[in-house]
């Protein structure tokens, strides 16, 4: 049996390489695969950054929509699979069918097109996680590990305006719920011992801020020079790398830190001081929201929330190219109307869709115990994941329980999940870019050699591109605020298509059951809402902030 790295490009499937499904489930486990590359992209942007910065913000009150995030949008990314094994077109060429074009790409493909040249901002970020984390435990020169000492201008800030207020207005502290009190007092002390620790440095921060002067952060190279060394690695892995190589050093990469996390939080429960008790996780699957701040935002918060977990826009759009690689669609073999085939279909259809939840699961497990550390640590000490102390504030949520060796251990499995990330991103967009280039004729289709070529060029180009942009002096301010905007449409556009695959171009014989048809409409309807509200709070945040 050849290879996938020898089989013909997606565009093709011959009749060499049709096989039936296995039937067995450790045979089943033997052709998963496209899952956990798409679950080495979300662990590692979404679930270490955006879940754990989310419990430390809104504490335990969201466990149930992280819950629910994760599991109710698989059903539009089965849908998309399913059409690409029955019909044997990448996720571009499908979403390219349904009504309304534009020149020569349908509407859905060109916003694709603009959200992921804005996305390309975010890969700098997190090729910058990447950096960070290296920095800090081998540091080169030394300087981004002191430059992160003294903490940020919000979290001194923080902590004076709540000293102000227990001296000056007593009766608006004693008025909060216990637990914030405690937080707000234990979060105090912290900031005071390390502000103390640094001396004189630490002082003039606190009598900058009470000044009103802006604290500035120092330029640094430790972290650009780490986060060279992983653009280039990519570089080396992705101008010759093929399906299996990824496949095989995202799930080490992801199970590497899961692991580690996985056990951090159980041995948090095993202690008095750290422990989340059954009462407050019951209270975090009550379908509650987060109190009112001041600026009375919870509903905000709850849909921030749900829309950075779980699989996103981007993932749903590559995960089509993955099952093509595995070989799911090659092996049912193009659609001749016998028994046969739609025996194969569905055959293949299951091993999908056992691919699709077996990876929700490692995923939602990685994301709650995320979730549950910042709740446990971070948010008990009001401490926020931000810029460029993101991940050295992280790492403080592993300090409890193993101390001194928190920093190696929580680095050393933040540098293997953001890189699973930086990795499988850039190799999906090698792949949906090439494919773009043959929907505008760029490439043709069934040409193998240039299909490869285009994959290696893109995989030279992208992570370079990626670094340049985390380098650079601009703010990205604009850009990210631009892909957050356009990632909040393309989801119910996603919804839209997913819809019309199932109802318009899937025949009776592979429609699914009426239960699968009740949760796909559940999750295009969150797609909708989640996408309108996503779109509102971006495009006002951009307006206001820059044109106003």
């Amino acid at each position: 049996m050849k290879s996938v790295e020898d089989l013909p490009p997606v565009d093709i499937r011959p009749e060499s390489c049709i096989r039936d499904a296995p039937t067995t489930f450790w045979k089943t486990l033997l052709q998963l695969g496209p899952g956990l590359i798409i679950a080495g992209s979300i662990v590692g942007s979404g679930e270490l950054i955006a879940t754990t910065k989310t419990g430390a913000q809104a504490g335990i009150t969201l466990l149930w929509l992280i819950i629910l995030g994760c599991v109710i949008k698989v059903f539009v990314q089965i849908e998309l699979g399913r059409h690409t094994i029955i019909h044997g077109q990448t996720a571009l060429q499908a979403l390219n069918q349904v009504p309304g074009r534009f020149l020569s790409l349908n509407w859905i493909v060109w916003f694709w097109l603009a959200m992921m040249i804005s996305g390309i901002v975010q890969l700098g970020g997190i090729v910058g996680g990447v950096g960070q984390a290296a920095a800090i435990a081998m540091p080169l020169t030394g300087d981004y590990r002191a430059a992160i000492e003294i903490p940020s201008e919000k979290e001194i800030r923080w902590m004076l305006d709540w000293e102000e207020t227990r001296e000056n207005n007593p009766e608006a502290f004693t008025s909060l719920p216990e637990g914030e009190r405690q937080r707000i007092i234990e979060g105090g002390k912290l900031l005071r011992a390390r502000l103390s620790e640094l001396g004189e440095r630490g002082s003039n921060a606190v009598t900058q801020v009470e000044n009103n002067e802006k604290l500035i952060d120092p330029y640094t190279y430790d972290d650009k020079y780490w986060a060279l060394a992983a653009a280039l690695i990519t570089v080396g892995l992705l101008y010759n790398g093929r399906y299996g190589l990824i496949q095989n050093l995202t799930t080490v990469l992801v199970v590497m830190f899961t692991f580690i996390t996985i056990g951090n939080f159980v041995a948090l429960q095993s202690t008095v001081e750290w422990h989340l008790s059954s009462t407050e996780i019951l209270n975090g699957l009550s379908f509650g929201l987060p109190s009112a701040t001041k600026d009375g935002r919870a509903l905000a918060t709850a849909l921030a929330a749900f829309g950075i977990i779980g699989v996103g826009a981007a993932e749903l759009v590559s995960y089509p190219y993955w099952c093509l690689e595995k070989g799911y669609a090659l092996h049912t073999g193009p659609h001749d109307g016998t028994d046969a085939w739609y025996k194969r279909a569905k055959g293949w259809l299951r091993v999908m869709h056992v691919d699709v939840f077996l990876s929700m699961i490692v995923y939602t497990v990685a994301t709650v115990a995320f979730y549950l550390i910042g709740v446990a640590v971070l948010y008990r000490f009001g401490r926020d994941p931000e810029g460029m102390r993101m991940t050295s504030t992280l790492a403080e949520a592993y300090d409890p329980m193993f101390g001194e060796y928190a920093s190696w251990m929580f680095l050393i499995g933040a540098i293997a999940v953001l890189y699973s990330t930086f990795l499988v991103a850039n190799a999906g967009h090698t792949r949906t870019y090439t494919d773009l280039f043959k929907l505008l004729g760029w490439i043709p289709r069934g040409d193998r050699v240039k299909h490869w070529r285009s994959i290696s060029t893109l995989g030279c180009i992208l992570p370079i591109l990626c670094l340049i942009i985390f380098c650079t002096n601009i703010k990205p301010d604009v850009a990210v605020l631009a892909a957050g905007i356009m990632q909040a449409l393309l989801l119910p556009m996603l919804g839209v298509g997913a819809l019309f695959f199932r109802y318009w171009q899937t025949e009776d014989r592979l429609k699914p059951s009426i239960w699968f048809d009740i949760c796909l409409l559940v999750s295009c309807v969150s797609f909708f809402i989640t996408g309108a509200w996503g779109a509102y709070e971006n495009f006002g945040s951009l307006i206001s902030k820059y044109f106003m």
